[in-house]
């Protein structure tokens, strides 16, 4: 949406007396920007938003943050990432490959088209990231414990796949941040191939935990809660 105007678009909302929104893509970076020094000690650290409150001031969450984080642990338990391998390096990257090293993860290489945005999600990031050319990406993925897909590749009807299939198998994991659909055609290779496949829809699910206390101010139960978003799987 060439035309839109993300600052004028939350200028109106706060006009018209909203709670908050929620962001998506392209504009988790701008809503990171608009959020400033109001960004949750949580998140503070992070170069992209998903989430805005506007009472009594504008606060700034990563929901993206902490549902991969919960995702993970929902999965994986306490297994540790090991070496990950990360296609693209837009906003929800800016969520996923800090917690990717919150979790423990040895290595991170990452790329993009725009070399620059990998480039600076790795100096942001530091510690294990570190940015890598699109034509490094077949030895990195074959390297590789772990896959992410943080690109929009997969999205809606795109049937694409972020990483070269004949280059996945002997990985451990693999992570799509899109979820619809569910099983893309990344996460149908990683799965035909063992490994274990986590979708966007878990992603997704522990978003919506954080969303509901980030704009209710109460803290829900998982155990309780977590099944009635089931029913809102998209495929």
């Amino acid at each position: 949406m060439p035309d839109f105007d993300f600052d004028a678009k939350v200028d109106e909302l706060i006009a018209s007396d909203w709670t908050g929104v929620t962001i998506t893509h392209p504009y988790k970076i701008a809503a990171r920007t608009r959020a400033g020094d109001g960004m949750i000690a949580e998140a503070a650290h992070l170069a992209a938003s998903n989430l805005l409150t506007f009472r009594p001031k504008t606060k700034g969450f990563n929901t993206d943050y902490t549902g991969f984080v919960g995702a993970w642990k929902a999965t994986m338990g306490d297994a540790l990432p090991g070496k990950v391998a990360v296609a693209g390096a837009g906003g929800v990257a800016g969520a996923i490959v800090p917690a990717l090293v919150v979790l423990g993860a040895s290595d991170i290489t990452l790329w993009d088209p725009v070399p620059e945005a990998a480039e600076k999600m790795a100096e942001l990031v530091g510690g294990p990231a570190r940015a890598i050319g699109m034509d490094e990406s077949g030895d990195a993925t074959r390297d590789a414990d772990g896959l992410v897909n943080a690109s929009a590749l997969g999205m809606g009807d795109d049937r694409r796949s972020a990483f070269d299939t004949a280059a996945i198998g002997e990985q451990s994991w693999a992570f799509d941040a899109v979820y619809t659909p569910t099983q893309t055609t990344f996460l149908k290779a990683a799965a035909s191939q063992g490994l274990l496949a986590i979708s966007g829809f878990d992603l997704f699910r522990h978003m919506i935990l954080g969303s509901f206390e980030a704009y209710s101010g109460i803290r829900p139960d998982p155990v309780a809660m977590l099944p009635l978003i089931d029913a809102l799987r998209p495929d």
